[in-house]
């Protein structure tokens, strides 16, 4: 998602599209195939601070971008799809988190979906297919809106992200959405968030580091396959702008997850931002 770019959240209690991507019916998050300071950016519409708590043990599915947020009034459910947060895993349409709240109330089905925790992990190993990172390193939630920091499965390594997700639809088994990513030292600004694009795309934000390669994903939640790659990008230094395009086809999805990763000094993959783009 776009750092410095806060967006107004909207309390409501209807909410516009999300689409389900694969689930299993062992009520596990889905193994899909496929394909640390300074001040917070957003890719996803501001962040609250996480609190660190244990590693968790890694769910067997997949984290995400940054988007400034504020939490609805009352922590009634803000509105996806409208601009200010766009839907991007694991449902694409309320209708479809709607049926999975009814499926869960008749017989407990998938209950990862309440699980903010696993649902972040789902989002980064499986949708995003970054399968190293596997550990919980901070978790904060204040009503609608959780940001779940995401690491590398080993001691090594900072957190790679901080997703953000919020409840998506209404009632207290409202299942967690991923709407972006609050990012630091590594952003995804340009394209604007929710902005309708087109191919060729052309991406940049800041990051700071040290002799980093940065690669590009698009996706979509319908499709295991990738929409498009590019790879790689040189940047580095202390918060230096970085600037690189990526074509993608097949676009079907009324929204795309943008990707930009770097790593190579100790996991191919040690950070990570992502934003929600619109296809029309």
């Amino acid at each position: 998602m776009n750092i410095w770019l806060p967006f107004r959240l909207v309390a409501a209690t209807a909410v516009t599209g999300l689409m389900l991507t694969a689930c299993g019916s062992s009520g596990e998050p889905p193994t899909a195939s496929g394909s640390p300071s300074a001040a917070p950016r957003t890719s996803s519409p501001s962040q609250s601070p996480a609190t660190p708590v244990p590693s968790a043990t890694a769910a067997t599915t997949p984290p995400g971008t940054r988007a400034p947020t504020t939490p609805a009034p009352g922590g009634s459910a803000p509105v996806l799809g409208s601009g200010s947060l766009q839907p991007l895993w694991p449902f694409a349409t309320l209708a479809e988190a709607q049926a999975w709240q009814r499926d869960y109330r008749s017989g407990g089905h998938q209950p990862w979906h309440l699980d903010p925790d696993r649902t972040a992990l789902s989002f980064t190993q499986g949708y995003l297919g970054f399968r190293d990172i596997g550990r919980i390193s901070s978790h904060s939630v204040s009503g609608a809106h959780a940001r779940i920091g995401v690491a590398l499965s080993g001691p090594e390594g900072g957190t790679a992200a901080i997703v953000h997700l919020v409840r998506y639809g209404t009632g207290p088994d409202a299942p967690w959405e991923v709407v972006g990513t609050d990012d630091t030292t590594f952003s995804l600004t340009v394209p604007g968030y929710g902005s309708i694009v087109r191919s060729p795309l052309v991406t940049g934000g800041r990051i700071t580091g040290v002799d980093e390669g940065i690669r590009l994903q698009v996706r979509q939640p319908s499709s295991g396959a990738l929409l498009g790659s590019s790879c790689c990008s040189s940047a580095g230094g202390n918060d230096q702008p970085w600037k690189q395009s990526v074509s993608f086809s097949r676009a079907r999805d009324p929204v795309l997850t943008v990707v930009a990763s770097t790593g190579g000094h100790i996991a191919e993959v040690e950070r990570f931002t992502v934003t929600a783009v619109r296809t029309g």
